[in-house]
């Protein structure tokens, strides 16, 4: 699967658990210890935000702290669909040769967009855990994301950003896989 088919599907996996979510989950717990669910969406969000100004070639400097605080509010679906609407829409014009600014320095567009799609299906689970919805990603997403980064799962040890990958017997799923690559305990 291509970027950007991935990307998409990523996205419509991660709405459909923001539009299961009611404002009185928004204090329970996600997988991510130290995230609920408003802090989980907040995150999301947030990127969303980022995303046109960054495939637009803004650095962060330029971005600035603009995207900084609340950005759930009362009303997650609203700000979900609002942020990942514009952000979808940057994707679709966006030059996947190009390079963007991230906080690690500048990436190729391709690499942002790939780590923008496990993100979303990732936490797409996470925020599924964190509302007791249904778990289960797409097969085909989570195929791609596993191919994608599995390669990289000494480069994501060392990045600090996931917990350390979780054991699992070699009758795992490829779903649990990739859970399990980014620190999960499916």
């Amino acid at each position: 699967m291509e970027l950007l088919p991935a990307h998409r599907l990523a996205m419509r996996e991660f709405d459909r658990r923001v539009r299961q979510t009611t404002v009185d989950q928004l204090d329970n717990p996600t997988p991510c210890s130290e995230w609920n669910v408003r802090d989980l969406l907040n995150h999301l969000i947030s990127e969303q935000l980022w995303a046109p100004w960054l495939l637009e070639g803004h650095t962060l400097a330029q971005v600035g702290d603009r995207f900084d605080g609340d950005h759930v509010g009362r009303t997650p679906r609203q700000a979900w669909e609002k942020a990942s609407s514009a952000a979808r829409a940057a994707w679709d014009a966006a030059s996947l040769d190009g390079r963007v600014h991230v906080t690690g320095g500048t990436i190729p567009t391709e690499e942002y967009g790939w780590q923008m799609t496990m993100d979303l299906a990732v936490h797409a689970w996470d925020l599924a855990t964190g509302i007791h919805a249904d778990t289960r990603l797409d097969p085909e997403l989570v195929e791609a994301v596993y191919a994608v980064f599995e390669p990289q799962r000494e480069a994501l040890r060392h990045a600090g950003v996931f917990a350390a990958p979780e054991r699992l017997p070699d009758t795992a799923d490829q779903q649990s896989r990739l859970l399990a690559l980014v620190g999960r305990r499916p």
